[in-house]
């Protein structure tokens, strides 16, 4: 089967498990403890409903946004996740070809294994950075000087990394970023050829290209990862390091993983342009709640001040659409995303978003909604209602 007969993300998701030996798979897959999260987000769009309105003239539906100033063709880009070159070589270059060519952007971790000049030289009006805030604040600043001398306009930190969790997947795996796998994860990395090869083929664990200048000259990968790992997390992080971030960024800033009220009203006042609610998709917190559980009230706090985002548990375009409507002006995909890639290179990162298009543009033509302005509140129903929402018909 190929990546352009996938239905959905759910025929991506085995696709990759299937070339992916289990070492890397169970990365992309994992969460932390429990992986009590990953569900918790996926069913905190389950306890929505969306509410169809008929004799809508659907016939032209359009799906297109405005996001800090630019127009984007669809309301949903791909989100932050980090070393992919493990997954597939060039994967971060493929997500911001695909990215550039559908018009949606794309965000490069602050963990990512090509560098934000490659990319930037890709998709130079798509490209976002990430960055995680590292104990030597030299080397954020010149993170920072380097994205904008590239042509990156938007920013976007992460703050929901304080300390480094334990991922028990990867820990029985042996994962860990010195890439030093034990005899049982090869034997198993065997049955899985085509990355085996590919592996190989380029000399074993691809280098952290953003971190590289930092580390020691002429430090391999091994020792490029092992200098990240003692940069980052940072665990002394406080709001001066995002004061000092909004110093020092000329461009829009966005703080990701805002979970309460008090954490996005303060992100509000050291000059965020947005906030990404987010759990880390589950991967940080294992108790967290689920990022659309938690919107309604950063909204009603802050909604009027900054634009608000959501990422975390988006898997069908259904999601994206409930998300706008509790209030969201976009949205970002994590692990599809990364099936996508992984599964079949840049026609797999074009199919991830062909498939969230179609989605999207099928529900909103059966909910009576041809624009994503007409998506709102009044489409929504939980269980905790009485009654469905009534509204005015539209036309």
């Amino acid at each position: 089967m190929s990546v352009e007969q996938a239905i959905n993300i759910e025929d991506l998701r085995r696709m990759c498990r299937r070339r992916l030996p289990r070492i890397a798979f169970d990365y992309i897959e994992g969460g932390t403890e429990d992986e009590r999260g990953m569900p918790t987000n996926t069913a905190g769009f389950l306890r929505y409903r969306l509410l169809p309105r008929y004799l809508v003239d659907v016939s032209k539906r359009e799906q297109s946004v405005t996001l800090f100033g630019k127009a984007y063709s669809s309301p949903f880009g791909f989100g932050p996740t980090g070393t992919m070159g493990l997954f597939r070589r060039g994967s971060e270059l493929m997500l911001a070809e695909a990215a550039r060519d559908a018009n949606i952007p794309y965000v490069m971790s602050g963990a990512s294994n090509a560098s934000m000049e490659a990319a930037a030289r890709i998709a130079p009006d798509h490209l976002w950075y990430q960055l995680y805030s590292a104990t030597d604040q030299g080397i954020c600043a010149d993170l920072l000087r380097r994205a904008h001398n590239a042509g990156i306009g938007v920013l976007m930190v992460t703050v929901d990394v304080p300390v480094r969790t334990r991922r028990e997947r990867n820990i029985r795996n042996g994962f860990n970023f010195q890439h030093k796998l034990k005899p049982s994860i090869v034997a198993e990395a065997l049955r899985h050829p085509a990355w085996i090869v590919e592996y190989l083929r380029h000399g074993g664990a691809p280098i952290l290209d953003n971190w590289a200048p930092y580390a020691a000259k002429g430090a391999n990968a091994t020792e490029v990862a092992q200098f990240f790992n003692s940069q980052v997390p940072a665990p002394s992080q406080t709001w001066r390091e995002l004061d000092t971030f909004r110093k020092l960024w000329p461009g829009k800033l966005v703080v990701k993983g805002v979970m309460t009220t008090g954490d996005a009203e303060r992100a509000v006042a050291a000059g965020a342009d947005g906030i990404l609610v987010s759990n880390h998709g589950g991967r940080q917190l294992d108790r967290a709640p689920a990022p659309i559980d938690m919107f309604p009230a950063i909204d009603a706090a802050v909604g009027d001040k900054v634009t608000l985002m959501l990422d975390s548990g988006i898997r069908r375009g259904s999601d994206i659409i409930t998300a706008l409507c509790v209030g969201a002006k976009f949205t970002f995909l994590g692990r599809a995303g990364l099936y996508g890639v992984s599964a079949g290179g840049l026609a797999g990162a074009k199919r991830v978003i062909e498939i969230f298009r179609t989605e999207l543009d099928l529900t909103m033509g059966q909910m009576g909604c041809p624009t994503v302005a007409d998506l709102g509140p009044e489409c929504l129903w939980t269980e905790r209602d009485l009654a469905p929402v009534v509204t005015r018909p539209r036309g």
